[in-house]
């Protein structure tokens, strides 16, 4: 009786954790935690592209990150593409990414299933990633998960802690006709503007650098995630907005804790200052 009690108890603990050996799947709503991140071996960054390539999607840009000039591939779809032409989802088509990690001797490639559910939140349906996914499988073959992860059923409404952010709560780095905006964002230095991708009609999301001294919060808290940069500006519905640093990071690197965190407190606040500078 006592051990049955003791299983009960361990079960309740799991539920209510949310912790799961399981990566959620289509169809499966129960507790299941899902990796950030998948990894394969290292190779190299044209092995990488080749392999993305050969799998129908398309490179949007290779970008130098961290103090060891890491290169972060920033990779897309059109199916990627059409979940994120919808109001307020355009930042989903320039999440997926790739970071050839020589430092950490191995390649990390963001997992479809966590930031569909994330970016889409009720806009979400079952099997959105499906298709993302068996891309990767096809390029990649079988891959190790990451032990970055978190609740699925989480995900869609993540806050690293009362007081920060949702994913929509946005930066406002500019306001104005939306080609008045594009034209501004456009008119950057050509070292400061990474990427320019076409979401839909009237969308378009950018991949900016911030600031050197912004940018080097990647070699703090773990340069295995920088594929987080280039950061993301979304021009739309006479806006530009960008994702506030504390929900970026914090869902982008979700082994990170309050000590972590504490380390890095300024740079939510230098990543708004640097976006808005595009548009001044």
């Amino acid at each position: 009786m006592k051990n049955l009690l003791l299983a009960i108890m361990a079960a309740a603990v799991m539920m209510f954790s949310g912790c799961s050996s399981k990566e959620a799947t289509p169809g499966y709503a129960g507790p299941a935690e899902v990796s950030t991140y998948f990894i394969a071996p290292l190779m190299s960054t044209d092995e990488v592209k080749s392999k993305l390539e050969s799998a129908g999607f398309e490179i949007v840009a290779v970008d130098k990150v961290g103090k060891k000039k890491l290169d972060s591939i920033v990779f897309t779809n059109d199916h990627l593409k059409a979940l994120a032409d919808k109001p307020g989802r355009g930042f989903l088509a320039g999440a997926l990414r790739v970071l050839v990690n020589t430092e950490g001797n191995e390649v990390r490639i963001s997992n479809p299933r966590y930031f569909v559910k994330a970016f889409l939140q009720d806009d979400y349906k079952l099997g959105d990633e499906q298709p993302l996914l068996d891309a990767i499988n096809k390029a990649f073959g079988e891959l190790k998960p990451s032990e970055d992860k978190w609740e699925f059923a989480g995900l869609a409404d993540y806050q690293f802690m009362m007081g920060r952010p949702y994913y929509q709560d946005v930066i406002v780095a500019g306001e104005g006709e939306t080609a008045a905006l594009n034209a501004k964002i456009e008119g950057a230095k050509k070292k400061d503007l990474v990427f320019k991708l076409d979401v839909g009609e009237g969308r378009t999301l950018y991949g900016v650098k911030l600031n050197k001294r912004t940018m080097k919060f990647v070699d703090k808290i773990g340069v295995q995630n920088a594929a987080i940069l280039p950061w993301m500006v979304l021009v739309e519905d006479n806006k530009a907005t960008a994702m506030r640093a504390d929900y970026l990071i914090a869902i982008s690197y979700p082994l990170l804790d309050m000590g972590g965190f504490m380390g890095i407190m300024t740079v939510p606040g230098a990543v708004e200052k640097d976006v808005s500078k595009y548009f001044k």
